[in-house]
């Protein structure tokens, strides 16, 4: 089958069940996508097409291909075969039986078409037998489909088919299908006057007068029968004179392809040219099934065969062994078979068939040996320009069908890109810097910022290999992503095992401060499923948040990051470096809400802040373990926007342990690990000791985002045990260096 079926079919899913419906048909039938209209493709493409159809959609085959059958006869019309349908005939026989000549005629671009054959055989009574004859086996169903439409649109009525035989066709060569259908066709418009029961009876008393311009129903029915009887009247009668006045010479030279034969197929009479190119048809009574096979429709020689598709087009073609050497190939010609009953024998008119000057040239055949009044002359002219025509349409085609695979693939690879964007930057940010616009900073009055290390993080680093290092924190860093595309929280960045994110930034929301909660708890619980490379026990974290207003802009051209500034986010990281492992280390500013257990710390001295009063959270007591993970498809437990400022509000005193976590006010924060302890610079001069921290602030090792040099920078002398006695930088600004 040519693409324009395989096409329809694809138009018929498409309209009907939507584009998504084809993709999954085309898919399970293992078929492309799109089909090219003048390029052959095997037959069980389509079937298996229509085979995937009736599993998708659960329906027998006989409904699939009836459907398709009735939007193959639209889909031909909107491809601008409408005109050639409608005059095929002026009823429903007439078409019918004029199809053949239709496939005839669009074999000439589509020479590779293997058309079905009908046959109208008229009965006794209401009806007629339409006999279908194809190749292809279970595609019957399709008639109806084509058929119904056909009288529905150009012969106002209404039609049902009936199958009466279905057998394997013993008139024609091989086994062919061979279906009866029995047609039975009604006016749409005499169906319903016999419902309208205004028609049925005299009109009603009382309604004999109607106003001017309106037509009682018994007036256009006068008028139906009044010009049904004057069409009755002028009908046309043919004349035929008592003899056939013309000459034989000039019968075989005014129709120079034709044959007359009788009963027994021997030939009487031929065309002048017909014995130029095949001059064995000269011999007296020499039989013409000895010359020539029939090629269309596939039938036996015998004329009985031949009488039972009278009305087909017939195609005839010289057999090889009886073409004479200077003839390059075989002739085929085309024509009508008319049965003449007074002198019993068959007259074959007919012409050469070609498709184009070149066949014309390859059979030794020139426009002068065709008769004048042969329409075949203009038919060669013409088609030989659609031929070019069709062959740029398909180059155009095959064009646009790479054009469109590189647009998918454009497509693809630009969801990638924008992907991969929109995880740096917001996604309004970053549609900004594409179109070449400048991002203005932008103020957020109230956010919750979150910062968050590995405890030890430092001597994890010295003591294994830097590759188990990238495992570790990628496998860490992986499912807090995850977690934050859970809670809707904004990921800013990550330095080193330092990782902040943000709630209600870009996109402000009074729910900030729980969302960035529940974010919290849930990288307390995924840190606890990544081992730590170097002692084999889970991974334990610091983490600190606090709210507040920041200002939010992007900096730099090359490599633009989305960085936040103010205090708010040098009071968050400071949470963070005086928390404790395992810890979620709340300021006051983010303590008030509901819906979550918060302990008091009590007060203890921040750096650079004094003395604060600050909480933990331990859990969301509203939320299990699973939706916080996002494990159970629960959401995680919001504020509702419609609630006032997001901060966390603790529970009732007698729901919480008397256990509190203590710092003497002037001391530093014991409980940190020595590598993040804040202590007091010892007996180097300050000025040295600014003069190594400088150097070490200016190497150029990475770009660094404007907010980590809000950290002001500690040291101390590593007096410990085993120590050198060297100044050391705190762990937090050497992983920020």
């Amino acid at each position: 089958m040519y693409g324009f079926i395989n096409t329809c079919l694809k138009s018929l899913v498409t309209e009907k069940f939507g584009e998504e419906t084809w993709e999954k048909l085309s898919s399970l039938a293992e078929v492309q996508d799109t089909f090219m209209t003048y390029e052959v493709y095997d037959d069980t493409v389509t079937l298996r097409l229509v085979k995937e159809a009736c599993s998708m959609l659960d329906v027998s085959p006989e409904v699939v291909l009836k459907l398709f059958g009735e939007h193959f006869f639209s889909f031909c019309k909107q491809a601008g075969y409408d005109t050639m349908l409608r005059t095929l005939g002026g009823n429903l026989t007439e078409f019918i039986e004029n199809l053949d000549a239709l496939h005839s005629y669009l074999a000439l671009s589509y020479q590779e078409m293997n058309a079905p054959s009908f046959r109208v055989e008229k009965i006794e009574g209401d009806g007629m037998l339409l006999h279908y004859y194809s190749d292809r086996k279970g595609l019957y169903h399709i008639v109806p489909g084509i058929i119904e439409a056909v009288a529905k649109d150009f012969f106002d009525s209404e039609v049902t088919m009936t199958i009466l035989n279905q057998s394997e066709e013993d008139e024609r060569t091989g086994k062919k299908e061979h279906v009866v259908f029995l047609v039975k066709q009604q006016k749409r418009s005499a169906a319903l006057v016999g419902r309208c029961p205004g028609l049925s009876g005299p009109p009603p008393s009382g309604q004999g007068l109607l106003p001017r311009g309106v037509r009682s129903h018994w007036g256009l029915v006068r008028s139906v029968v009044l010009w049904g009887k004057g069409n009755l009247r002028y009908t046309f009668t043919p004349s035929y004179p008592d003899k056939l006045w013309m000459e034989e010479k000039a019968f075989c030279n005014a129709f120079p392809f034709h044959i007359v034969f009788d009963q027994d197929l021997k030939v009487k009479q031929t065309g002048v040219n017909i014995q130029k190119f095949v001059p064995g048809l000269q011999t007296k009574d020499i039989r013409i099934d000895e010359y020539f096979t029939i090629v269309h429709p596939q039938v036996t020689f015998t004329i009985d065969s031949i009488k039972k598709f009278i009305n087909s087009q017939f195609v005839l073609k010289t057999q090889t062994e009886m073409i004479p050497q200077h003839q390059r190939t075989a002739l085929k010609l085309r024509g009508q078979m008319v049965w003449m009953p007074s002198l019993a024998c068959m007259l074959y008119l007919c012409s050469p068939k070609l498709r184009s000057l070149q066949e014309l040239e390859e059979r030794g055949l020139h426009l002068a040996d065709i008769a004048p009044h042969d329409t075949t002359r203009d038919l060669i002219l013409l088609n030989q320009q659609r031929l070019a025509e069709m062959e740029l349409s398909n180059q155009l085609e095959r064009k646009k069908e790479e054009l469109r695979i590189l647009s998918h693939h454009l497509a693809v690879e630009k969801k990638k890109t924008e992907t991969l964007l929109y995880a740096m930057l917001p996604q309004h940010v970053a549609n900004q810097l594409r179109e070449g616009r400048k991002v203005e900073a932008g103020e957020f009055e109230v956010c919750t910022i979150l910062f968050s290390d590995v405890v030890t993080f430092t001597n994890i680093c010295s003591a294994c290999e830097p590759i188990r290092i990238v495992h570790m924190l990628n496998s860490m860093y992986s499912r807090f992503d995850r977690l934050s595309s859970v809670h809707d929280v904004y990921k800013v960045e990550t330095i080193g095992d330092a990782y902040m994110v943000v709630g209600g930034v870009p996109v402000p929301t009074p729910s900030h401060a729980h969302r960035v909660a529940n974010f919290a708890l849930g990288m307390r619980l995924a840190a606890r499923e990544v081992t730590n490379p170097v002692s084999g026990q889970p991974i334990q974290i610091r983490v600190g948040l606090h709210t507040g207003p920041v200002l939010a802009g992007v900096v730099g051209d090359k490599m633009p990051r989305y960085c936040l500034f103010g205090d708010t986010v040098n009071t968050a990281s400071r949470m963070e470096s005086h928390g404790l492992p395992d810890h979620i280390h709340l300021s006051p500013s983010t303590y008030r809400g509901e819906g979550f257990d918060l302990r008091a710390r009590g007060e203890i001295k921040v750096k650079g802040k004094g003395q604060m009063m600050t909480y933990f959270l331990f859990e969301n007591l509203r939320a299990s373990e699973a939706a916080i993970m996002g494990r159970d498809g629960a959401e995680s437990e919001n504020q509702p926007d419609n609630q006032p400022e997001n901060q966390l509000e603790n529970q009732p005193d007698n729901q919480h342990d008397n256990q509190r976590e203590n710092q003497p006010e002037n001391q530093p924060n014991t409980t940190e690990t020595p590598e993040r302890c804040a202590t007091p610079a010892t007996s180097k001069s300050s000025s040295e000791e600014d003069a190594k921290l400088t150097m070490l602030m200016a190497a150029p090792q990475r770009a660094v985002t404007p907010y980590e040099w809000d950290i002001t920078p500690t040291y101390h002398r590593n007096n410990g045990e085993g120590g050198s006695g060297d100044i050391v930088l705190s762990a937090r600004i050497c992983h920020l260096l």
